[in-house]
């Protein structure tokens, strides 16, 4: 039986270039994970074991006089749940939790204010990063964006992105022949990039590149976090220009978005931006947003490098 012919959508050679970067926990979805920290009993004077959610971590994760990671074990029994089981048999909490997260959202939960950006992020085929402070390893992270578009994206939703897909394909890879859907979406999450920045196989890659090893030595450990996330966004920033300087794109108007909702994370990427990427590449659009306060459904725009008002930002 011949395969009906897949359906292109040549529109894409219309558009500009928009790629966006994310954080995972309270950004795209209210995960349920929580962190295993120590709070000061403030009548006893004793430190008592709590779990915290995400949201609550960033806003605590500075006071040391009140919260601390588990005094057996450390940071990492504080963050076991949020990175992959030893024992790859063993289930892995963090898709354990997105399908929970999912089903909340399905179920009529509001969703996180930049749920709705990655949503139309995976429609239109935008390529994006995830850059997430846990410790997984990318093709975990991979696949929960598998189940984000499964669970997410209606069947219609599902075809326009493949016709996108396959439109990008056309255009930027002179691509005629094309794969299943499935094997055109391996290659659409294979351009995509994957950090999470306490995986000992990203820490390992940042330990290696020369100006990050020198910035590493003289961090903070509080600061430590933020700057694996500079690492990262300039890692995916990197990825797009080589990527449409290969495909003859770089003509076009860039713009590439960043969002968090850690306050901390939200200023280290501005003055990260504002520092070196806006310099580096001039002819980049930046802009930032802080989702952190959860009234606004798609956050706060703190910082803005180039062009001052971008669709769809």
């Amino acid at each position: 039986m011949t395969r009906p012919i897949p359906y292109v959508n040549d529109d894409v050679v219309n558009r500009d270039f928009k790629y966006y970067i994310f954080d995972w926990d309270d950004n795209i979805l209210h995960m349920p994970t929580k962190i295993r920290m120590e709070h000061l009993d403030p009548e006893t004077g004793e430190w008592r074991p709590v779990e915290v959610s995400t949201s609550t971590f960033a806003l605590v994760r500075s006071d040391s006089a009140h919260y601390r990671p588990p005094s057996a074990g450390g940071w990492t029994e504080a963050f076991r749940n949020f990175a992959d089981p030893d024992n790859a048999a063993e289930p892995n909490r963090f898709i354990e939790d997105t399908l929970v997260a999912l089903a909340k959202v399905s179920a009529g939960e509001k969703p996180s204010p930049s749920y709705n950006t990655f949503k139309k992020t995976l429609v239109e085929g935008r390529i994006f990063a995830i850059v997430t402070a846990r410790g997984h390893a990318p093709s975990t992270i991979e696949k929960a964006v598998r189940l984000f578009i499964d669970s997410a994206l209606t069947p219609l939703e599902r075809e326009t992105m493949m016709s996108n897909l396959r439109g990008y394909r056309r255009w930027l890879d002179k691509v005629e022949k094309f794969g299943t859907d499935r094997e055109e979406l391996d290659y659409y999450l294979s351009m995509c990039r994957y950090s999470a920045v306490t995986y000992d196989g990203f820490k390992r890659r940042m330990a290696d590149d020369p100006i990050y090893r020198e910035k590493l030595a003289t961090a903070t450990t509080a600061s430590k976090p933020e700057l694996a996330k500079e690492f990262a966004i300039r890692d995916f920033v990197e990825h797009v220009f080589h990527m449409l300087r290969r495909t003859g794109g770089l003509g076009r108007s860039v713009a590439i978005g960043f969002s968090d909702d850690d306050k901390g994370n939200v200023k280290s990427v501005s003055n990260y931006i504002k520092a070196e990427l806006s310099r580096r590449f001039d002819g980049i659009k930046f802009v930032v947003y802080d989702t952190s306060d959860r009234t606004l459904s798609k956050g706060r725009k703190v910082c803005v490098s180039g062009q001052m008002n971008l669709p769809g930002f």
